[in-house]
């Protein structure tokens, strides 16, 4: 069957016509709400007691008219009678008629007074005034033989009409392909249209803000708000509980307001759906996505070689959510993972296919491993290169630290100091050497007893992670101080699966549904081989031990000074000052320029090194000692 192409062209045309008209009425709904207020409040005032009051002073403005009138013709009789201005008759005369034109003035008062509290109809009121043009209008039009007066004036009146009928008419919910509303998004978009919404937005401090229709997308309810010279974004932002009131939603509602297009746009978004509803998210493959965006749609991936800070509070679904990046990091031939769990209740699950440290000695000895590894990596990294390439040889090793309070307290114990310094280290020079650090935590502080985070660490950290927190102040350790204000409020994310990530300074606060990893999902992976290295030969007590990979040694003659047992149990910067020494740094400020440490930590490093007999230091040159 053919369509009929003049039918066709008429719905499109029809279509345009609405499309218009909907785009005009947001810009109209204020002055129909106000000439409707108007209206409703002139009809409310117009009862029978405010009628007689208004009959009375009528009646007594006229009877005051005419006493003045009586009293000012007297006066001028009385004037004419007599030339002398101080005689008795023009003396009463004169008091008369004052007193009658005051008595007057005071009953026009009250008149008028009396004329607010019973005022006119609005619709008389216009008529009137569009009288007051139409008939000079018409008469203007017969006197010049032109039609243009008439024309204004009858334009005047037709504009009148059609701003108050756009005004109030209800525009279209815009729906998207296949999407439907429901009764709570159908309430809210009633309340979200242009009539309703000026209407009532003076009862909530919000004049002077008009939306625009709602539309409907995956994610939820999405109106345009346009705000008049007393609004701006933010502060309308401000005033999200007052949105929330007028538009009678429920309180675990998420609602955003964000910027518009515009400075004097505003944006409310209600996340009555997500795009991320029906995505299986259960267990794990490789390849598969670490979540899925609940405002795109879109999946989310960790890439693997990014360090990672990942929070969230008990319950949150950390555990459930890190699982997938794990499960990623000990995939493949090229890749080994190491989990520190002093809890251990995760370390275990991970134990057929990842080296796990639980005690202070185990972590002791993991982390003393990863650093010597790291110092071995750093001498292969080729010229021009900024990473090490991997290999099954030199797999990416993924260090997953669960949980990070527990590490840092572990730490405090005598004799296992060097944990904390070990991970530092790798947190600061180890991504080169494909060694990466996830620090995850439940308490994400940096201060006070039972922090989650060192400081030195997380300024290292440039993928962030968050499931719900318990503050705002969380939020802001984790995202950095511009979170509140752009939007990453961890501590309102729903629990638990629900998580923020911010992979870079323009990332948009989009919540994410993570994947979901039960233990049973790990145990049932396939065995991986576990990284280790072995130890050379024990180390002093409060020393880094020597350690090495037994097939990768390297021989004696080709190892550096930085490389011998006489330099065991140096900090990172008396090794880099070492180094420095080593390839020709001759003074402080030389060795200063080459390892990028500061005056004062390059001359407590020489000092030490020269104690040890390392280096020899004659005046202000530096060379290397005996010793090394």
């Amino acid at each position: 069957m053919v369509a009929d192409p003049t039918k066709s062209a008429w719905k499109a045309s029809r279509a345009a016509t609405v499309n218009a008209l909907d785009a005009l009425t947001p810009t109209f709904a204020p002055f129909a709400a106000r000439w409707d207020a108007e209206a409703d409040r002139r009809k409310a005032l117009r009862t029978p007691e405010n009628l007689k009051r208004l009959m009375e002073a009528q009646r007594a403005y006229s009877s005051a008219r005419s006493t003045a009138a009586q009293a000012r013709s007297q006066r001028t009789a009385a004037r004419r009678a007599s030339k002398n201005p101080l005689s008795a008759e023009r003396r009463a005369a004169r008091t008369a008629d004052r007193a009658a034109r005051q008595e007057k003035a005071q009953a026009r008062a009250k008149l008028k007074e009396a004329r607010a509290h019973y005022p006119a109809t609005l619709t008389r009121v216009a008529v009137q005034a569009h009288a007051a043009h139409a008939v000079p209008a018409a008469a203007l039009t017969y006197a010049m033989q032109s039609p243009w007066p008439a024309t204004t004036s009858g334009l005047l009146a037709a504009l009148n009409g059609a701003a108050l009928w756009l005004g109030r008419r209800q525009p279209r919910t815009v729906v998207g392909d296949g999407l439907s509303l429901s009764a709570e998004e159908r309430r809210l978009a009633e309340r979200l249209d242009p009539s309703y919404w000026v209407q009532h937005a003076d009862e909530r401090g919000l004049s002077g803000t008009v939306p625009s229709p709602v539309q409907v997308t995956p994610a939820g309810l999405v109106s345009h708000v346009r705000l008049d010279g007393r609004w701006t974004p933010r502060t309308f932002a401000q005033r999200l509980d007052e949105v929330r009131a007028l538009l009678g939603a429920r309180s675990d509602l998420r609602i955003e307001i964000t910027r518009g297009s515009h400075g004097d746009r505003a944006t409310i978004t209600l996340r009555t759906r997500s795009a991320a509803d029906g995505v299986d998210l259960s267990g794990w493959e490789p390849g598969a996505p670490w979540g899925v965006d609940t405002v795109t749609g879109e999946p989310v991936h960790v890439p693997l070689g990014r360090r990672v800070l990942v929070a969230g509070t008990s319950g949150a679904g950390k555990s459930w959510s890190t699982r997938a990046i794990l499960a990623e990091a000990s995939e493949t031939e090229d890749h080994r993972l190491v989990v520190i769990d002093p809890k251990r209740v995760e370390a275990v699950n991970w134990q057929h296919r990842a080296r796990v440290a639980v005690t202070p000695d185990e972590v002791l000895q993991v982390t003393d491993e990863l650093y010597a590894e790291m110092i071995d990596r750093e001498q292969l990294i080729p010229r021009g290169q900024d990473v090490i390439a991997i290999s099954a040889a030199r797999p990416r090793i993924t260090v997953f630290v669960d949980e990070g309070a527990e590490v840092i307290a572990m730490a405090k114990a005598k004799g296992y100091d060097r944990i904390i310094e070990n991970l530092r280290s790798i947190a600061r020079r180890a991504r080169a050497a494909e060694i990466i650090l996830i620090w995850a935590t439940q308490k994400p502080t940096m201060s006070g007893d039972g922090h989650g985070i060192d400081s030195q660490i997380a300024g290292q950290i440039t993928y962030r992670a968050s499931l719900a927190l318990s503050s705002a102040g969380e939020s802001r350790v984790v995202f950095g101080d511009d979170a509140h204000e752009r939007g990453w409020h961890a501590h309102d994310l729903p629990m638990p699966g629900y998580a923020l990530l911010r992979s870079h300074p323009k990332a948009k606060p989009h919540h994410i549904r993570t994947r979901a990893m039960s233990p049973q999902d790990v145990i049932a992976l396939p065995d991986r081989p576990i990284w280790r290295r072995e130890i050379a030969s024990a180390a002093p007590p409060g020393e880094r031990p020597a350690l090495r990979l037994v097939k990768d040694e390297a021989p004696a003659s080709t190892k550096s000074a930085a490389e011998t047992p006489a330099i065991e149990g140096l900090t990172d910067n008396q090794l880099a000052v070492l180094r420095a020494v080593e390839g020709g740094a001759s003074t402080n400020a030389a060795i200063a320029k080459a390892t990028g440490l500061n005056p004062g930590s390059v001359d407590r490093a020489v000092k030490a090194l020269v104690k040890r007999g390392l280096i020899v230091k004659d005046g202000t040159e530096i060379r290397m000692g005996g010793a090394a």
